[in-house]
C-alpha cells in the first residue's frame, strides 16, 4: 500500500497590503530564494508568478503592463511584451513558455503568499 502526502503548506508575508497599488508590480523574495511578481488587479484580486522572465532571464515581470485579454487577467514582460496569464502563469501569445504561480491572499494588512515546505 502507497501512502502519498501533500506537502505543507506556508503562508509567508511578503508586502504589506498598502505598498501593493492596483496594477503596480511588487519584486518579492521567498524564502527558498526565488522571486515572484505580485499584482493587484483593478477588481482587487491578487496574483503572485515569477518574476522571471522566461525568454530572457531577466527579473523584470514585476514591472510588467497588467491587462486583460477577454477577461484574463494578464501581465506583459516590459523586455519582449510576451504576454502572460496571471491566473495560470500560460504564455498566451507564446505556448512554450509559462510562469510559476502561487496563491496569494490577504490577511489583515500583510499580503501573504503559500509555498510548499522543502520546495528548492
Amino acid at each position: 500500500m502507497t501512502v502519498t502526502t501533500a506537502p505543507a503548506t506556508t503562508w509567508t508575508d511578503v508586502c504589506p497590503a498598502h505598498l501593493l497599488r492596483v496594477e503596480d508590480g511588487v519584486a518579492v523574495l521567498l524564502p527558498d530564494g526565488r522571486q515572484a511578481a505580485l499584482f493587484r488587479t483593478r477588481d482587487h484580486h491578487l496574483y503572485a508568478v515569477d518574476n522571471i522572465d522566461p525568454r530572457t532571464g531577466a527579473a523584470v515581470i514585476s514591472r510588467g503592463i497588467v491587462g486583460d485579454r477577454a477577461g484574463e487577467p494578464t501581465v506583459a514582460s516590459p523586455m519582449l511584451k510576451n504576454v502572460f496569464s496571471l491566473r495560470t502563469g500560460h504564455g498566451l501569445d507564446d505556448e512554450d513558455t509559462h510562469l510559476t504561480t502561487w496563491p496569494v491572499r490577504q490577511r489583515g494588512a500583510t499580503v501573504q503568499i503559500a509555498t510548499e515546505e522543502g520546495t528548492p
